[in-house]
């Protein structure tokens, strides 16, 4: 076993209980008289040098081979240089010990190392010589990481010009209102967010990876595409919004380059330039220019709340500033709508795009120290202190500035002046005219530039604005190549990898840079973004709906897998969240919105259809696994009903790629139908099939897959076939999902096969009867193992005596085998994979089995490859009763509504058949016969010890009439289902205890020989499968 017994010695001189560095440190002081040295070992005698020794045996008082609980037992990633460690797997601790140098020896000095902290030695680690010092990659906290990065992109030009605007026509009571609207999607989203960077290690690709290890690479693949280009995009914008401020100030002075639209085209392009730059020169400088662009804007904000409190002069007073005004603050409440856009929803709008840019931060996930810290902090709290700055500037600037004014200081007029109207009357100056004839050009509802005015300086706002274009449109050109590198190495979609190169410590992804530049200054040429615009919008909306729906879908799907250190969410939060983020998609463009939900449902639809071979554990995982579950104990709650009897199958295929032609078959009226099982016996014992069995699961079930059969694959290890398919037959599936068939090929070989095979092969049947069963054999003239047929393919050269014993216990055929032979079985592994054209499924329900032997065949008509096939039934009758007999058969058909409407009555059934048939049948009999010349009972059972598949004169005189309907019947089939797609047959049940093995398949050989078609041999389980009822 896996622990030795430790003489009784001294106690350790360790003072106190253990404590942490007890448990985990090496101090010398502390070093107990048992305390194995360098060369002392866990559970063996032999020097392993375990790196454990020393910590086991301080720990528990004796050596083991089990590893206390540590940090590098769970990671992934090792550091370089670092030697691998993990914890003893199950055979170590379970089976015989047998040191393995390769995987126990690790020196004592790497003790530090395995005390389950991460850094534990890294700093000794550094100073030894002949190691290479690897470059740190810069790494950011959540300040400027995250928060500064966050509150730079939220806030935009939107602040300047648009706020003191949607302030005169909504009033500061409903601004609020939108500005905490907003505020309250984006801080929901904010906690989704939080939730699900903190539920596990967060590696670079932002959003996209949040949202694809999360929902999957379906949605995470088509959002992160989206996500990616709507980023590109947005520098393109925030940059057109930069230069037009330019162009307008050149403007203002006659200085322009060329004219207004080329000045953009130039200035844009120079300035995206310039930004490509500081993002080439590493974050660490692109973190630079942000705070710089930070501190602009603070300043810019300071300069304007200075402003408010000067005392205004008479141009200020002209253009509608009077300072802090308790009138003006109760009159700027209320709404006062103006124009087109003049509505709540309108301004609504209009607003939210400043509220967004939540996902700046996270979007550099891969750069910052601790992303499941800086993540959740630093994005609320920039959440928090932008809302602050919105609802302050809301404010004072309603409590300073009226909505209407002239701007002339010609207006001015004595307090109390008659024919004057409104709030600035009392103030001295007269702005009626211009308000009745609503051609004032300053104010609030008329002036964008109102901060300005407002502010202490007024440079510093246009600096202000320039920092927050330029510090949105660089945190959009750090972010898409960010997010897009993570999308070309997960290789979701095709032609992208190429851009998934990172360079440099921070992996920098210099081709994404480039790709981000191209698309930016194709935008940027076009100089016209405002149609472009409200996509762009509508896809960070669907990012943060997707965000929010991760949340719910996680937290819903009550995995254990979703543990989120961040407790401060709430699943319906999520959910309200995701929803209103989709109406407010509407409410902003909803042509917008159905363009993003249609490239949404698109990349989608790709993404499902290739099946990318990732597992990252995502919640829809979670969600199929509950919904399978629910539905499974939900089904085992419902009675069974006729009308629901579906054809649940396990299929005895071995390796399923040994024999295609019946996994095809049975996948093929089972598919989207019912359960299908693919059964596997492993003959050996157990110690040396169970590794084998756990290596190769995994493969049949790819290759299932790979053909697209809809099968489950289970193996068991038996001392045997028969009690292997016993434990199957037993066990398989779970609770109303359990086979109700079972499905093997027909046994070619009975007659040279071992007796006991034989008899196991046989007894199967009988196991399948006994526990309810239906039963279904497949014969097909080449046979259904094509082993032989792969092994030529992997080995053409061997000789015979080289290859391995197949799954029959003959060996494999040679690489020299005939060549037509092995075409023979290629083509018919694939027989039921080709359209079957317009032949002929022929049905011989010659005993009424309850109706399996008519519903198999109906279900496979109804696929497409089958659908143009003509389907017969055949069935016995008299010749002086035929008529009848086809009516009550076409009458019962019908009622089964199954529309077979071609029957055929066999009146010469019980005809002799020919005697060289006859002969053929007792000459297969004869090598399996007792001759015992009719002696009693029990002589005839001593004789038969040891053999009990022989066959007794007796019994063959007792079966000689139904031998003899199998002869015939196999005359029958010749004659009518020569050139059939399918038969369909139902056959012979020999009696347990009574009909010996030799004697039964004797029938089902005659009865099936020589038939070019694949020939089924269905009997059901005696219990109805059809019903013509509605209840």
């Amino acid at each position: 076993m896996a622990e030795l017994s430790i003489p009784d010695l001294p106690p350790a001189r360790c003072s106190g209980r253990f404590t942490i560095s007890t448990l985990l440190g090496v101090e010398e002081g502390c070093r107990g008289p048992y305390t194995p040295t360098e060369g002392s070992s866990c559970d063996s005698v032999q020097p392993t040098h375990l790196s454990s020794s020393t910590l086991c045996t301080r720990t528990f008082g004796y050596n083991t081979v089990d590893e206390v609980p540590a940090y590098d037992h769970y990671a992934n990633s090792k550091g370089v240089g670092d030697p691998r460690k993990g914890r003893p797997s199950l055979a170590d601790l379970h089976s015989i010990l047998k040191p393995d140098p390769g995987r126990l020896h690790t020196p004592v000095s790497d003790l530090q190392q395995s005390n389950g902290l991460p850094e534990a030695g890294l700093e000794e680690a550094e100073g030894e010589p002949g190691r290479d010092s690897v470059p740190e990659p810069v790494r950011f906290g959540w300040v400027k990481g995250v928060m500064i990065r966050c509150m730079l992109n939220i806030w935009g030009v939107i602040l300047y010009l648009r706020l003191p605007w949607i302030t005169a026509q909504a009033g500061i009571a409903l601004t609020w209102l939108i500005i905490l609207m907003s505020v309250t999607v984006t801080t929901i989203t904010g906690l989704s967010i939080s939730a699900i960077s903190t539920n596990g290690k967060v590696k670079s690709g932002g959003t996209y990876f949040l949202i694809s290890r999360s929902l999957g690479p379906e949605l995470g693949g088509s959002i992160g595409l989206i996500f990616a280009f709507a980023n590109a995009v947005a520098v393109a914008m925030h940059t057109v919004g930069f230069a037009e401020t330019v162009r307008d100030l050149l403007q203002e002075h006659n200085s322009l380059i060329v004219d207004p639209t080329n000045d953009i085209r130039i200035i844009g392009v120079i300035t995206v330039t310039v930004l490509l730059g500081i993002s080439l020169a590493g974050m660490e400088w692109e973190a630079k220019a942000q705070i710089l662009f930070f501190l602009v804007i603070l300043v810019s904000f300071i300069n304007y709340l200075v402003g408010t409190v000067i005392p205004a002069t008479a141009e200020k007073q002209a253009k509608g500033f009077f300072s802090y005004r308790a009138d003006i603050f109760a009159q700027n409440l209320v709404p006062n709508w103006r124009g087109p856009e003049g509505s709540f929803f309108g301004l609504f709008s209009i607003f939210f795009p400043s509220a967004t840019g939540i996902l700046a931060g996270a979007n550099i996930s891969g750069d910052l120290k601790d992303p499941a810290v800086a993540i959740p902090k630093g994005t609320l709290m920039a959440i928090f202190w932008t809302t602050v700055s919105y609802l302050v500037l809301s404010a004072t600037i309603g409590a300073c500035v009226v909505r209407d004014a002239s701007g002339s200081l010609n207006d001015s007029v004595a307090v109390g002046s008659p024919g004057c109207e409104g709030l600035a009357c009392s103030f001295g100056w007269n702005f009626t005219a211009c308000t009745q004839q609503q051609s004032c050009r300053y104010g609030l509802s008329n002036y964008y530039q109102s901060m300005s005015m407002v502010s202490g300086f007024g440079p510093l706002i246009t600096a202000g604005i320039f920092g927050a274009t330029l510090s949105s449109a660089l945190a959009c050109l750090v972010s898409a190549p960010k997010v897009f590198q993570c999308l070309c190495k997960d290789q979701l979609y095709p032609l992208i990898g190429f851009f998934g190169k990172g360079y440099g410590r921070n992996s920098e992804p210099i081709r994404g840079y480039m790709l981000t530049y191209v698309i930016a200054i194709g935008f940027i040429l076009i100089a016209e973004l405002n149609a472009i615009a409200p996509i762009i919008s509508n896809f960070f909306l669907c990012s943060y709906a997707l965000i929010n729906f991760s949340c719910f879908h996680a937290s819903v799907t009550n995995s254990p897998g979703w543990r989120p250190s961040f407790r401060y969410y709430s699943k319906w939060a999520a959910l309200f969240g995701a929803a209103v983020s989709v109406v407010i998609m509407f409410l902003l463009t909803w042509w917008a919105a159905l363009i993003a939900f249609g490239i949404v449902i698109f990349l989608l639809g790709y993404v499902l259809y290739k099946k990318p071979d990732v597992n990252w554990g995502s919640s829809m995982q979670a969600s199929s696994y509950n919904m399978a579950l629910n539905y499974s104990v939900g089904l085992s709650e419902v009675d069974e009903h006729i009308k629901n009897y579906r054809p649940q199958c396990l299929v005895l295929t071995g390796p399923p790629n040994f024999r295609p032609a019946l996994v095809d078959f049975v996948g093929t009226f089972t598919k989207n139908l019912s359960l299908m099982l693919c059964g596997n016996v492993l003959i050996g014992p157990r110690k040396q099939k169970m590794p084998e069995s756990r290596l190769m699961a995994d493969g049949h079930t790819k290759w299932l897959m790979k053909r697209k059969i809809k099968a489950f694959y289970t193996d068991v290890v038996a001392e045997d076939l028969r009690s292997g398919v016993q434990m199957l037959i037993q066990a398989a599936g779970l609770g109303k999902m359990r086979p109700n068939i079972l499905v093997l090929g027909y046994k070619r070989n009975w007659r040279t096969a071992s007796p006991q095979s034989l008899e196991d092969y046989v007894g199967i049947l009988h196991d399948a009867f006994d526990f309810k069963y239906g039963v279904c054999l497949m014969r097909m003239k080449e046979g259904l193992n094509v082993s032989r047929v792969l092994q030529a393919h992997v080995n053409s050269t061997f000789e015979a005596a080289e290859h391995p014993k197949n799954g029959t216990g003959s060996k494999a055929a040679p690489g020299t085998a005939d060549p037509t032979a092995l075409a023979s079985e290629q083509q018919a592994s694939t027989i039921f994979q080709s359209k079957q054209g317009k032949k002929t499924i022929d049905i011989y329900w010659l005993f009424d089995d309850g109706g399996l032997t008519l519903l198999i065949p109906y279900l496979l008509g109804r696929k497409k490859r089958w659908g143009k096939c003509k389907i017969r039934v055949f069935v016995g009758g008299q010749i002086n009763r035929m008529d009848e007999e086809r009516k009550a058969i076409v009458s019962l058909l019908s009622k089964f509504r199954l529309g077979f409407h071609e029957v055929h009555i066999l009146p010469d059934i019980n005809q002799k058949p020919r005697p060289e048939h006859i002969k053929r049948f007792d000459e297969l009999i004869a090598p399996f016969r007792l001759n015992d010349g009719f002696k009693d009972e029990a002589t005839v059972n001593e004789m038969r010890q040891g053999c009990p598949w022989k066959i007794s004169d007796e019994e063959v005189d007792k079966n000689r009439a139904k031998s003899l309907r199998q002869v015939r019947l196999n005359e029958i089939l010749l004659d009518y289902s020569r050139d059939a797609a399918l038969i369909a047959i139902t056959p012979p049940i020999g009696r347990k205890g009574r009909c010996p093995s030799s004697l039964y398949m004797a029938w089902l050989e005659t009865l099936s020989q020589d038939l070019r078609p694949p020939v089924i041999l269905t009997r059901g389980n005696q219990e109805n499968v059809l019903t013509f009822y509605c209840q």
